[in-house]
C-alpha cells in the first residue's frame, strides 16, 4: 500500500486539531506481577480510557526492537522500512547544528571507562554544564589537529553531537558503542569500501579524545552511534494538510520533528513545561506532538520507582488537555522500555485514541495488557496517522 499517495490524494485542510501524547518508553514488563504502568496511580488516563478506542501498537512490526527514530516516524505516518534515520542527524537538528551535504554527524554520549572497559555509558549523566566545558576544551584541543575538520555541540547531561566536515565522507558506518557496559570501548566499522577513510578518521578522533580525557572524572571517554548524513522526507504539511509543531524538550526529538517540517517552539525541562507551553501556543496550530521523556530515561536506568512517578506525574496533566476540546486526543508511546532489560524492547504500546467518533470500549483501565483487550486490537503504529486523520475528519472518501 502506498500510504504516501493516498495520504497526498485523501488528506483536506480543516480547522480541526489533533493532540498526540507521546509517553517515551511507556511499556514495560512485570516486576512483581506490575508494571510501571499497572503501578502507577493514573485515574485520569483510566478515565479516559473508559471513553476511548484503545489497542496496542507495534512500532515497527511484531519482534523489531526499535530505534527512537523508527519509532516516532511510524506515529507521524511514514513508512519505518523506507526511511533511515541516522540518531545523528536528529539529535544535531534538535540542538540547532547546520549540516550540509558533505558533512556527517553522530549522537555522542560522555561515558566513563577503565582501562578500556566501559563502566558506565552515560557518565553519570553528568551536568549540562560539565558537558558544555567539555565541549569547549575538547573543541579547542581540535581544531590543533589536522584532517577534516571536527566538532563537538553540547546537548542536555551526557550527549553531545560531533560534526566531521571534509571531502569524500560517508555515514555508512556501525556505531562505536558496546551499547552495554563492562564491554570493551568499540571503534566503527565501515559497511562499505567508501567508509573506510571515514572509519580511520572517526577511530583516530575517540583514540585522541579519549587521551585528552584521561584525567577528566567521570567523562573519560566518549561513545558514538548513529552516524547519518542530512536525509530528504516529505513534510507532514505536504502529505496530510496539518500545521504541526513539536512541543518536546529534548533535543533528539525536536531534531526528529524539524525533518518531518514540524514547527519548534521552546519548552523548559520539566514535564510541567510541555503542558504550560500548549497552552501558549494552542491557538496557532492543529496538530500538537507532544513528548515526554522522562518515563524512557528511567527504563533505560531501570528505575522502577521513578518510571511509575512520571507517569504519574503526567497524568495529573491530562484533563488540561481534554480541556482543549481537540477533535482527537491519542495517548501512546514511540515503543517500550522495561527496566527489566533497562533498553528499549519490541513489546508493543499502550495506545487510546479519544473522539466523538471512536467506538469506546470495555477497556476502564490504560496498561499494556488492558489496552490489548481494547476494540482496536493490535495493529502497526504506522496506522496512528490515518486514524487520527480520520477521527479529525481530515481525510476524504477513497475512490468513487
Amino acid at each position: 500500500m502506498n500510504w504516501e499517495k493516498i495520504a497526498a490524494d485523501l488528506s483536506t485542510e480543516t480547522p480541526s486539531k489533533i493532540i498526540l501524547l507521546v509517553m517515551d518508553g511507556l511499556g514495560g514488563l512485570p516486576l512483581n506481577g506490575k508494571t510501571a504502568l499497572d503501578a502507577a496511580h493514573t485515574p485520569n488516563l483510566d478515565d479516559l480510557a473508559a471513553k476511548s478506542a484503545c489497542g496496542l501498537s507495534d512500532p515497527v512490526f511484531m519482534g523489531i526492537t526499535p530505534g527512537s527514530g523508527p519509532a516516532h516516524l511510524s506515529l507521524f505516518g511514514y513508512d519505518p522500512l523506507k526511511y533511515t534515520l541516522g540518531r545523528g542527524i536528529l539529535e544535531a537538528l534538535g540542538v540547532g547544528v547546520e549540516v550540509r551535504k558533505n558533512e556527517v554527524v553522530a549522537r555522542g554520549n560522555f561515558a566513563s571507562h577503565n582501562q578500556g572497559i566501559i563502566t558506565d555509558r552515560r557518565a553519570g549523566r553528568i551536568p549540562t554544564s560539565e558537558n558544555e566545558s567539555l565541549c569547549e576544551k575538547i573543541n579547542a584541543f581540535l581544531e590543533t589537529r589536522e584532517g577534516p575538520r571536527i566538532r563537538l555541540y553540547p546537548g542536555k547531561e551526557h550527549r553531545f553531537v560531533v560534526k566531521f566536515s571534509g571531502e569524500n565522507l560517508s555515514d555508512s558506518l556501525s556505531d562505536a558503542d558496546p551499547q552495554k557496559e563492562n564491554k570493551p570501548r568499540t571503534y566503527t566499522q565501515p559497511h562499505e569500501q567508501d567508509a573506510q577513510h571515514t572509519a580511520k578518521v572517526v577511530n583516530s578522533f575517540l583514540d585522541d579524545l579519549t587521551e585528552f580525557l584521561k584525567d577528566s572524572e567521570p567523562a573519560n571517554t566518549a561513545l558514538l552511534r548513529g552516524f547519518a548524513k542530512y536525509p530528504s522526507l516529505p513534510s507532514m504539511q505536504d502529505l496530510f494538510k496539518i500545521k504541526p509543531v513539536a512541543v518536546a524538550n529534548y533535543p533528539m526529538y525536536k531534531g526528529l520533528a524539524k525533518l518531518v517540517g514540524m514547527e519548534i517552539v521552546d519548552v523548559g525541562p520539566e514535564i510541567v513545561d510541555l503542558f504550560d507551553t500548549l497552552d501558549e501556543i494552542y491557538a496557532k496550530y492543529n496538530f500538537f506532538y507532544i513528548h515526554v521523556k522522562k518515563t524512557d530515561a528511567a527504563g533505560e536506568d531501570g528505575n522502577y520507582d521513578a518510571k511509575k512517578a512520571a507517569i504519574e506525574e503526567t497524568d495529573k496533566h491530562i484533563p488540561r488537555l481534554i480541556g482543549k476540546k481537540s477533535e482527537v486526543l491519542v495517548v501512546t508511546s514511540d515503543h517500550s522500555t522495561p527496566c527489566l532489560l533497562k533498553s528499549h524492547s519490541w513489546h508493543p504500546n499502550p495506545f487510546m485514541i479519544y473522539a466523538s467518533t471512536a467506538m469506546p470500549d470495555a477497556v476502564v483501565r490504560y496498561a499494556e495488557r488492558t489496552c490489548g483487550q481494547g476494540y482496536l486490537g493490535r495493529f502497526q503504529a504506522i496506522y496512528s496517522m490515518p486514524l487520527m486523520l480520520a477521527h479529525a475528519g481530515k481525510l476524504k472518501k477513497y475512490g468513487a
